[in-house]
């Protein structure tokens, strides 16, 4: 039997490791983690993090969900759109429990049903997408229990800023199922972690929370020729619109992923106000 037949997903590692990687992330000379410094150590390890990461950090630093903002989402993940896009994400894809990217700007793919009202969710189409790809402003959602495959972001900058709840990033050297484990770094309210095409491209999100709970991510993908000082650079424009990751299932082989959206965020409102209006 394998060593990753015995040991638990979405990690496969050992509590030992897990240890030796908590440790790992708060030796990096480069810190993975954007946060207040309470320490000069913290501080001498964030002072080199790009300016542009710093800058996305500082503007998502004020957003939040309020009270009933979450427990919108809760309700909808239990018995409403959410549950349902959830339930066909899942029987689409069975390789590991689906999370709900929502696309700050255009369309998502689940956009028509929602505005239809359709008592049956299902995208019936000969095209397999019916919204946009290549938002660079997402909000994701994250029950308990559900993870990503390990992933990366083409070219783009970036920052994962932990809005509620409490997730788990595991950075990785290379976009491979074998890859070397580089860090795992606990995010929660406030907290990000951020990432470019040289540093901490490549990782895993997973939500450890208790059943009945879920996580929400604020995610900004900037490609290079969008960077301050770079807009005459000759980097390969539109990263944003294809991201690579590796099957969770054996033998593990890397795919493409086009980058569209679940549901646009003015349509997920609607359905976090319809909530709360029922709960009053």
């Amino acid at each position: 039997m394998s060593q990753e037949s015995t040991l638990k997903p979405p990690f496969f590692i050992s509590r030992e490791e897990e240890l030796q990687l908590r440790i790992a992330a708060d030796q990096l000379p480069l810190s993975p983690v954007i946060t207040a410094p309470t320490s000069f150590d913290d501080f001498a390890r964030q002072l080199m993090i790009p300016n542009t990461v710093m800058e996305l950090a500082r503007k998502a630093s004020s957003i939040h969900f309020s009270a009933w903002e979450t427990e919108a989402i809760r309700q909808s993940l239990h018995a409403g759109v959410l549950k349902q896009i959830l339930d066909e994400k899942g029987q689409k894809d069975t390789s590991h429990p689906p999370y709900i990217r929502v696309a700050c700007t255009g369309k998502g793919d689940y956009d028509d049903w929602v505005l239809d009202q359709n008592p049956h969710l299902h995208v019936e189409s000969d095209q397999e997408h019916k919204g946009d790809y290549g938002s660079p402003v997402v909000l994701e959602i994250w029950p308990a229990g559900h993870y990503s495959p390990i992933h990366s972001h083409g070219s783009t900058t970036g920052i994962v800023y932990c809005l509620t709840g409490q997730i788990e990033v595991m950075a990785y050297d290379s976009l491979a199922w074998d890859a070397k484990k580089l860090a795992l770094i606990t995010l929660t309210p406030g907290q990000c972690a951020w990432l470019n095409d040289q540093h901490f491209a490549v990782h895993k999100v997973y939500c450890p929370m208790p059943e009945g709970n879920f996580a929400a991510t604020f995610h900004v993908y900037l490609n290079k020729s969008e960077l301050p000082l770079l807009l005459k650079s000759s980097g390969t424009p539109n990263t944003r619109d294809i991201f690579e990751f590796v099957d969770e299932n054996a033998p593990h082989e890397l795919g493409q992923f086009e980058t569209y959206s679940d549901l646009s965020w003015k349509l997920l409102r609607r359905e976090m106000s319809r909530i709360a209006a029922d709960l009053m």
